[in-house]
């Protein structure tokens, strides 16, 4: 699931780590689809890692809890465990700044 990048926007690369089709898990795309789109409209992909098809990535990206999103650009890389059911929290986690 991604969007082109707009014109002059820097694109966010995000994975979304899950195993299989949980609740939480589904509850976690869900909610990253809604915050992305109303802060980053146009300037994002998703990309959802299911670790029951792919467990050796667990290790190699040290995941510890699912799910966790992992924000690969803009760099630093930053992590957020949890459902994203809290938006404030998600936003300070991914760094994106309130928009005034």
């Amino acid at each position: 699931m991604s969007s082109p990048p707009t014109e002059g926007g820097e694109t966010w690369e995000l994975r979304l780590y899950v195993a299989g089709e949980t609740p939480r898990s589904v509850a976690a795309l869900a909610n990253l689809r809604r915050i992305c789109e109303e802060r980053l409209a146009g300037q994002y992909s998703i990309e959802v890692i299911d670790l029951l098809e792919r467990p050796q990535l667990a290790r190699g990206e040290q995941i510890v809890a699912i799910p966790t999103l992992e924000r690969r650009l803009p760099e630093p890389v930053r992590k957020i465990i949890g459902d994203l059911s809290n938006t404030e929290r998600v936003l300070i986690g991914l760094d994106l700044r309130p928009e005034r």
